[in-house]
């Protein structure tokens, strides 16, 4: 392993928090929230064991996929919550 590929995991490492949620409260968002996370890191393992040889290829497709749509979904609710918040700003007071 060269120093770029340690500098990269260490940077990689630090801004992995970012996509934990935050809070102590509960709900629907906290749980939709871990649930998007636990996706996130169900991909990466299956990424890392594909990687050293030790998943199978479909293993990692449907790992892929089932990461993606939970991205899509995360945009499209990001994208409808600032739609909302643009329409509230337009609203006459």
């Amino acid at each position: 392993m060269d120093i770029t590929t340690l500098n990269a995991t260490e940077r990689y490492a630090a801004f992995k928090p970012a996509t934990e949620p935050k809070g102590t409260e509960g709900g629907a968002f906290q749980t939709l929230a871990q649930d998007f996370a636990a996706t996130l890191r169900a991909g990466e393992k299956t990424a890392t064991t594909a990687m050293t040889g030790g998943a199978d290829p479909h293993a990692l497709v449907q790992a892929l996929a089932q990461t993606e749509l939970a991205v899509e979904a995360a945009v499209t609710v990001r994208d409808r919550v600032v739609e909302a918040y643009q329409e509230i700003l337009r609203m006459p007071v």
